[in-house]
C-alpha cells in the first residue's frame, strides 16, 4: 500500500489574531513532525482588522492547548476576565440583562431547572433568570474568581469564563511564541498567487519584491479580502445580509471611565449596537450599524456621544458583509477567520471560529493526496457552525419588542431560519430547548436570551408539578439566596488580579 507524504511546507497568509493563532497551534501540535515548516506572511503596511477583543469561554482550552501561563497571558495581552454579556435596550429601552457563561440554577427531579422557574413565575415568584447564575450575579457586582469543580455543592462549579483582551497585542504574544516554536516570519506583500495548470491547487505566491514563497498546504488568514479562497480559487460568498442587515462599524478606543466589571456590554442602538469592552489599560469601544439605516458619520458621532473616557485614537470605520465562504477549504487552501466568513461580533464568536478552524484542521489534517472526504466533513462542520451561531444572534434582533426605528422594525419582522423557528416553536410550547449536533450555544445560552428577550413558553415540563407551589418557591428562594452570598464573598476582578501576578503597573494604564 502506497501512503502519501504528510503535509510539512505549510504556508500562513495574513497575520493578525488569526494567523498568529493558527501559526502558534500548528508549531505546538505539529512540531515534531519531520521537515515541518510553517511560514506566515505579512506586510506592516497592510493593517489588520483588530477589534475584536472579547472571546468566549472556549478560549482557555486554546490557552492550554499552547501552555500559556495564564497571568502572564492577562499582563501581556492587559485582559480582563469576562463572566458574560451584559445586553442593554434590546428588548426595549431601560430592559437589561446578562447572558452568562455557565449554567442556571440545578436541575431537579431529573428535569432541567427552567421548568421549575417557569412553574415558579406561574404561582407568584417574580424573582428573574439572572437570578440564578453565579455569573451574572457576580459580573454584575464586579466580583471574580476561578470556577471551582473541586466544589461540586458550590455554584462556583456552574462558573465559565473567559477574556476580554487588547487583540493586537494578542497577536504579538502570540507571534513571539510561535516563532520561538520554530514559526518563520516572512515580511512583504503579496501580488499574486500561482497553480498548478492541471490541479488549480495553489503553489505559492509572489511577492511585491519578486520574492517566490511556496508550500503544499496554503492557510489564507488575510481578512476580508480572502486573497486565495476567494479571489485566486474563486470559491463565492453566502450572504446572510438579509437576516444580519448591520454592514458597518466603527471602533474607537477610550480612556478608563464608568463601571469595571467582568463583562462585555451590548448596548442596542437605533440602527445597530454599540459595544463596551473594558481592559486592564482602556476600554474598547464600537458601534456595529446598518449603513441603509444611518449614514457613517451619525454613526460615529453616537459612539463619540457615549463614551465613559476620552478617545485615545481616531474613529477607525470597517464595512462588512454577513456571510460565508460556500467552501472554507478548496483545493489545497484552507481559509480561517474573516477570509471564511463574517458574523458580526454580538456574542463574540469571531476569534472562536478562528480557533474552531483550526482544531477541525488540525483532526482532518491532510497528506499530499489532499483526500476529499476531509476537506467535504471540513466543509460541512464549519458551514453547520456558522449556520449555529448565525441562528442564535438572529434571534437577539427578532426577538425585540422595539418600534421605535426602522431599523428595528425591519428586525422584528425578520422571517427566522428554519433551525431558530423550530426552536423557538419547541421553546414557546413546553420551555424545552433543542440543542443538536454539539452546537455551540448551550441549552443555558438560548434559555438566557430568549427568556430575557420577551419568548415566553405557554407551559413547562408536567414533572415540575410535583414540587406544590410553596415548595418550588422556598427552594428558588434557597438558590437565589445562596448565590448571592457566593457571589458576596468573592474579591473584585480588580483583587483578584492582583493577589494572583494578573495586574498591570499603573504606569500602564490609558494607553491605546
Amino acid at each position: 500500500m502506497s501512503v502519501p507524504p504528510p503535509v510539512t511546507r505549510i504556508v500562513i497568509v495574513g497575520g493578525g489574531t488569526a494567523g498568529w493563532m493558527t501559526a502558534a497551534a500548528l508549531v505546538r501540535v505539529l512540531g515534531q513532525l519531520p521537515g515541518l515548516s510553517v511560514t506566515l506572511i505579512e506586510s506592516e503596511a497592510i493593517g489588520t482588522v483588530g477589534v475584536g477583543e472579547a472571546t468566549i469561554p472556549q478560549i482557555i482550552g486554546f490557552n492550554r492547548l499552547l501552555g500559556l501561563d495564564e497571568m502572564t497571558f492577562m499582563r501581556e495581552t492587559r485582559a480582563t476576565y469576562k463572566l458574560g454579556i451584559e445586553f442593554v435596550d434590546w428588548l426595549r429601552p431601560g430592559h437589561a440583562y446578562v447572558h452568562p457563561f455557565g449554567s442556571f440554577g440545578i436541575d431537579m427531579l431529573g428535569i432541567e431547572f427552567q421548568h421549575f422557574w417557569l412553574r415558579g413565575q406561574a404561582v407568584g415568584d417574580s424573582s428573574r433568570i439572572d437570578d440564578y447564575s453565579i455569573a451574572a450575579v457576580a459580573g454584575k457586582a464586579g466580583r471574580f474568581a476561578w470556577p471551582r469543580p473541586d466544589q461540586p455543592k458550590s455554584p462556583l462549579s456552574k462558573l465559565s469564563y473567559a477574556f476580554q483582551f487588547d487583540a493586537g497585542r494578542y497577536a504579538r504574544f502570540l507571534r513571539g511564541f510561535a516563532e520561538s516554536a520554530g514559526a518563520m516570519r516572512v515580511e512583504g506583500r503579496i501580488v499574486s498567487a500561482q497553480q498548478d495548470g492541471e490541479s488549480g491547487f495553489v503553489t505559492g505566491v509572489t511577492l511585491e519584491d519578486g520574492r517566490e514563497v511556496t508550500g503544499e498546504l496554503f492557510i489564507d488568514c488575510s481578512g476580508f479580502r480572502s486573497l486565495l479562497l476567494g479571489q485566486t480559487l474563486g470559491v463565492p460568498f453566502t450572504d446572510w445580509s438579509k437576516w444580519l442587515p448591520c454592514d458597518s462599524a466603527v471602533a474607537i478606543p477610550c480612556e478608563l471611565g464608568g463601571e469595571n466589571v467582568p463583562l462585555t456590554r451590548s448596548t442596542a442602538r437605533s440602527a445597530g449596537w454599540q459595544w463596551r469592552i473594558p481592559l486592564q489599560h482602556r476600554i474598547g469601544n464600537g458601534h456595529v450599524f446598518s449603513s441603509a439605516h444611518i449614514d457613517r458619520q451619525a454613526a460615529t458621532d453616537l459612539l463619540l456621544a457615549n463614551l465613559d473616557g476620552a478617545p485615545l485614537a481616531d474613529p477607525n470605520h470597517l464595512a462588512f458583509k454577513a456571510g460565508h465562504r460556500a467552501r472554507a477549504w478548496e483545493k489545497n487552501v484552507v481559509a480561517l477567520g474573516l477570509a471564511a466568513g463574517f458574523l458580526e461580533p454580538l456574542e463574540s464568536t469571531s476569534i472562536h471560529l478562528v480557533q474552531s478552524g483550526i482544531a477541525r484542521l488540525l483532526a482532518l489534517f491532510p497528506d499530499t493526496g489532499f483526500g476529499a472526504v476531509e476537506r467535504d466533513r471540513f466543509n460541512a462542520e464549519t458551514e453547520r457552525e456558522y449556520i449555529n451561531i448565525r441562528d442564535f444572534l438572529v434571534l437577539h434582533y427578532r426577538a425585540s419588542e422595539r418600534d421605535d426605528s426602522e431599523f428595528w422594525r425591519y428586525c422584528r419582522n425578520l422571517e427566522a431560519p428554519d433551525g431558530l423557528a423550530e426552536k423557538l416553536a419547541m421553546f414557546r410550547s413546553s420551555g424545552r430547548i433543542i440543542r443538536e449536533n454539539n452546537e455551540l450555544f448551550t441549552e443555558d445560552s438560548w434559555l438566557s436570551v430568549m427568556l430575557s428577550q420577551g419568548v415566553t413558553p405557554r407551559a413547562y415540563h408536567p414533572a415540575a408539578w410535583m414540587l406544590d407551589e410553596a415548595e418550588t418557591r422556598e427552594r428558588l428562594a434557597h438558590i437565589r439566596g445562596v448565590i448571592a452570598q457566593t457571589a458576596g464573598q468573592l474579591p473584585t476582578q480588580a483583587e483578584f488580579l492582583r493577589q494572583n501576578g494578573g495586574a498591570i503597573a499603573a504606569a500602564e494604564h490609558l494607553t491605546a
